[in-house]
């Protein structure tokens, strides 16, 4: 059994590369959203599972967003690991992108459609001031 628990901590690991940080309590969502405020920064939240392959097909291309835009904090939630969590957000399907702004929805894309994602964080970035 223990195999398994570690085969799940590590491909969860494959999720969150990059400055993608994955979440694993509602504390620590709490806290992100807070920091994030804070920095006034964008949020993304990807609500995903590890099972889901169109999931697993998005995910590095996310890490590798998370890399480009410092702008905006890349958060990934696993639904199966934080069911409640996840309902509260009305997921109805993985992957589910949500964009925050002082911890409100401002955006949403449903899927794993890299030009449309990529379009999302263009226009949310270009509206949010640089703070540089």
């Amino acid at each position: 059994m223990q195999a398994s628990i570690d085969d799940d901590s590590n491909h969860n690991m494959e999720f969150a590369s990059g400055n993608v940080q994955l979440i694993t309590t509602k504390e620590s969502w709490d806290q992100k959203l807070e920091q994030a405020k804070r920095d006034s920064k964008i949020v993304i939240a990807n609500f995903s599972a590890t099972w889901c392959g169109p999931c697993k097909m998005i995910a590095p291309y996310y890490s590798e967003l998370s890399e480009k835009y410092l702008s905006i904090m890349f958060l990934l939630v696993d639904v199966d690991e934080l069911t409640d969590f996840s309902t509260t957000w009305d997921i109805k399907a993985t992957p589910t992108f949500f964009f925050l702004k002082d911890g409100i929805e401002v955006d949403k894309l449903v899927g794993a459609n890299k030009p449309e994602l990529l379009k999302k964080i263009v226009a949310i970035t270009d509206v949010v001031p640089h703070n540089q």
